[in-house]
């Protein structure tokens, strides 16, 4: 199954679990509301929330947000950026997870790219 078609079928679960819990509907909005671009660009934000889904060992996060990074017009050398900065602050769990967003990466650009 491609990254995409995965990522597609987090959000519509996702989605689905906010339909049953509403609740979870205000951290979403408090989400929407923190990646407002007011101080820095959306690009920037998403790369932060790469850098700490590697930190933090969160492979939906990782997927989620290497896709948005690109979708914000990030580069493959921009993100692969991030991914030593997340490394730098998770140490070793870190940079397997790094090789899983590095693998991510490459596969999005491919389905991009077709």
């Amino acid at each position: 199954m491609s990254y995409s078609t995965q990522l597609s079928e987090f959000k519509g679960t996702l989605g689905e679990l906010i339909e049953e819990a509403p609740e979870l509907e205000q951290f979403a909005g408090f989400i929407h509301s923190a990646e407002a671009t007011d101080v820095l660009d959306n690009k920037t934000k998403e790369l932060i929330s790469l850098a700490i889904g590697v930190a933090v060992r969160c492979e939906h996060c990782i997927l989620w947000h290497t896709d948005a990074a690109l979708e914000a017009g990030a580069t493959h050398e921009e993100v692969v950026d991030a991914l030593k900065i997340a490394v730098v602050m998770g140490g070793g769990p870190a940079m397997t997870y790094a090789v899983d967003a590095y693998e991510i990466l490459c596969a999005l650009e491919e389905e991009r790219a077709a």
